[in-house]
């Protein structure tokens, strides 16, 4: 697989028809009990770090697949499963992360990572948590203290897509006891591989591309070493996370596809993204494939290519005009979840969520998912939109 280009390992990691009576797909092991042929070899199961195959919750066979295959996707050293990406960010934090210590994250990060983990989990525990300029690059250094265990990224960030200059982050980091973590669901491993810019964890919501058709919860957190690897695994057994095999199974299923799924989500977004850059309505477009986009050059740097998944920020209306444009898409559903076939979209409110890095935009914010749909039809839905706005502005 090293040898192999990323469209074949998608297709082939984690497939082992020889052990498996020649069927294609590894199919789904159902399991709570794991027995041994001996009282040896079961007094000597501790010997596994992972616990793997000695209970169902540590891991099936399912599990395993899903995992090695989007290890091979990172080009990683191993992955660890969960049943959904907050999961895979809750656990991932808290391993490396203790009472007293400092962590610097992302002013731009994923809702639930700020709310719910830095602002609830951990200050509970006594961790501060600072918040950081997303644009700060090799900045990062400066706010580096001797206590900071941490520093999380996202690249795109939620909501407004501010692209970061990984590289020079963890440049910036080099030889300090600083662990660095990534939420990378926007590009999935298909599009950026984090680990190759010398990230040391990648945490997904598998939910999303990985799946790619809405009907599943799994996260996954990728690693670079063996220590960072047991470390998780040891977490997310003390914690008790167990993946399903059955979204596994639908996990590593969505995993053959995302190559030409991504590609034709690219297609379909870029187009949709131009025209609206092109309304009178819209005051920008914040999706870093745009050349007017502020991140386009670090996106061109060091991704192979974009998602469905953008921001709009419309011209100065009420609520009620946005709300009058939303809510009657035929196409669009309006949700918070992505990465499926379908066209979603929702309003937004950064202004609510940052704290070192204002956002000072006057118009109405909303995101778009573009799913696959033909772009014309949904290009038709939107026009139908913004003469709604209009009419209620």
């Amino acid at each position: 697989m090293d040898k192999m280009r990323q469209d074949t390992v998608i297709a082939h990691a984690g497939r082992d028809p020889s052990a498996n009576h020649g069927v294609v797909n590894p199919p789904v092991y159902h399991a709570s009990t794991i027995t041994f042929p001996s009282i040896a070899d079961w007094e000597e199961r501790d010997k596994n770090p992972y616990g793997a195959a000695s209970y169902g919750r540590s891991g099936t066979p399912t599990q395993f697949a899903f995992e090695e295959a989007t290890t091979a996707l990172h080009q990683g050293h191993q992955s660890v499963s969960f049943p959904s990406g907050l999961g895979a960010i809750a656990c991932s934090v808290n391993t490396f992360v203790k009472s007293g210590d400092h962590i610097l994250v992302a002013d731009t990060v994923y809702g639930p990572m700020r709310s719910r983990i830095c602002g609830a989990i951990l200050k509970r525990n006594a961790v501060e948590v600072e918040f950081y300029d997303p644009m700060i690059g090799a900045g990062i250094k400066d706010l580096v203290r001797d206590n900071t265990s941490l520093v999380y990224m996202e690249s795109p960030g939620s909501l407004t897509f501010e692209v970061q200059d990984v590289p020079a982050i963890v440049g910036a980091l080099k030889g300090l006891d600083v662990i660095t973590m990534i939420d990378n669901t926007w590009a999935s491993g298909f599009f950026f591989k984090p680990l190759n810019h010398g990230v040391d964890i990648v945490v997904e919501a598998s939910t999303k591309y990985t799946v790619g058709h809405s009907d599943a919860m799994l996260g996954t957190a990728t690693v670079a070493t063996e220590e960072h690897y047991r470390a998780i695994k040891v977490m997310a057994n003390s914690f008790g996370y167990h993946a399903a095999p059955d979204d596994c199974y639908l996990g590593q299923r969505g995993l053959r596809t995302i190559g030409v799924r991504l590609r034709q989500h690219e297609k379909n977004a870029l187009k949709v993204a131009e025209w609206l850059s092109a309304r009178d309505e819209v005051a920008r477009v914040m999706h870093p494939a745009l050349p007017s986009d502020p991140g386009h050059e670090l996106w061109k740097r060091d991704f192979e290519g974009s998602s469905g998944l953008f921001g709009v920020e419309l011209v100065p209306a009420s609520k009620d005009a946005v709300m009058a444009m939303l809510d009657h898409y035929t196409l669009f559903g309006i949700g918070a979840s992505w990465g499926g076939y379908e066209s979603l979209v929702q309003t937004t409110y950064p202004g609510k969520l940052r704290t070192a890095h204002p956002w000072t935009s006057e118009g109405p914010t909303v995101r778009y998912h573009i799913g696959l749909e033909d772009p014309d039809d949904l290009i038709d839905d939107l026009t139908e939109g913004f003469a709604r706005y209009n009419a209620a502005r």
